[in-house]
């Protein structure tokens, strides 16, 4: 008897197969509830008293080299399907990737950067909560002024005033304080005020500021800079600035541009003029060069200011703000041809 148990032994360690119901077979046949183990154990009642130890312990080694071997080609044909389920035919082809795309709102300040960085602008960026000094009061905005009121500005908390940033003027007063002239830069990123939210206006927008400061600069280095912009930009060659007013420029303007009167959306968007305001600009206060620790006698400057969300309503013809901020697929994947 002891010398059949060690056969089965044998035969249980040669055992292979890469089919998963011979695999079945097996157990059942050695670990079933009909199988050789079962009959063998109850044959050890019958085995002699001084071979009952060894044959004890040879049938523990027969059932154990038998789990053992269903586990081991159990594993061997689940890793072998997995394989094959990963990786397949390598021949075959791929199968279609679904691409994303840029949002509209990067698309559109990418190009901006593009077009100002031919001209030697680099690119600062700062702080989306602000203080009150660099927000406002370093911009020459005074305390009576309206943005410096509960209902206009997003204040995180008084004394001293913490705030969301209502412009990235912010950015460029910091971009001062820590660089001498000649500064060149613009400073893209979000803003937040206080407004109801429709179809031209959020709580939420992108702006690109720009500032030029050096010796000698005019409101013509200005004017020079904002038609090579618009002609980059829109392909525009004819703007105009209209008389305005900002607290931190002196002069100050409002931009337009001549969109043209081709089509009933041309019409729609300029009123009936053809002129289209892009943007707002001027020359720097010398109360912020001062503020900023610029001497104001020796050194001028120029700074404007745009919305990237009117720039991109306006170049790929998007009639609601809010559709930037809605997540809707639909929308964001007409800009995948985009690059």
């Amino acid at each position: 008897m002891l010398d059949k148990v060690k056969e089965l032994i044998g035969e249980v360690k040669a055992f292979n197969t890469t089919s998963k119901d011979e695999v079945e077979a097996f157990r059942i046949k050695y670990l079933g509830s009909k199988g050789l183990l079962k009959g063998l154990f109850a044959e050890f009642k019958n085995v002699d008293a001084e071979l009952r130890k060894d044959f004890g312990q040879a049938l523990n080694n027969l059932k154990k080299s038998a789990e053992s071997k269903v586990a081991e080609l159990n594993d061997a044909l689940e890793n072998a399907v997995e394989e094959k389920g990963v990786y397949g035919d390598l021949t075959r082809p791929a199968e279609p990737i679904n691409l994303g795309s840029r949002h509209p709102i990067s698309l559109v300040k990418n190009q901006i950067i593009e077009v100002f960085n031919r001209i030697g602008f680099t690119v600062s960026e700062g702080p989306e909560i602000e203080d009150d000094w660099h927000n406002f009061t370093a911009l020459n905005l005074p305390e009576y002024h309206p943005a410096r009121d509960m209902q206009d500005t997003f204040f995180i908390e008084q004394n001293p005033d913490i705030l969301l940033r209502t412009h990235t003027s912010s950015v460029q007063v910091r971009y001062m304080e820590e660089n001498e002239p000649p500064i060149r830069t613009i400073s893209p990123g979000r803003v937040f005020r206080n407004e109801d939210i429709s179809a031209r206006a959020h709580c939420i927008f992108h702006q690109v500021e720009g500032l030029y400061i050096d010796t000698d600069v005019s409101f013509a280095d200005l004017k020079q800079t904002l038609l090579y912009f618009t002609k980059e930009m829109f392909g525009k060659s004819k703007i105009r600035l209209r008389p305005s007013y900002f607290p931190f420029t002196e002069p100050s303007a409002e931009v337009d541009i001549y969109w043209g009167l081709e089509t009933e959306t041309d019409y729609r968007i300029t009123k009936g003029t053809g002129w289209l305001e892009i943007m707002g600009c001027g020359m720097v206060d010398p109360n912020v060069l001062k503020n900023a620790n610029i001497d104001p006698t020796k050194y001028s400057g120029y700074a404007f200011g745009m919305g990237i969300e009117r720039i991109a309503m306006l170049l790929y013809q998007i009639p609601d703000i809010r559709m930037f901020y809605e997540n809707d697929k639909r929308f964001l994947e007409q800009f995948k041809s985009i690059i």
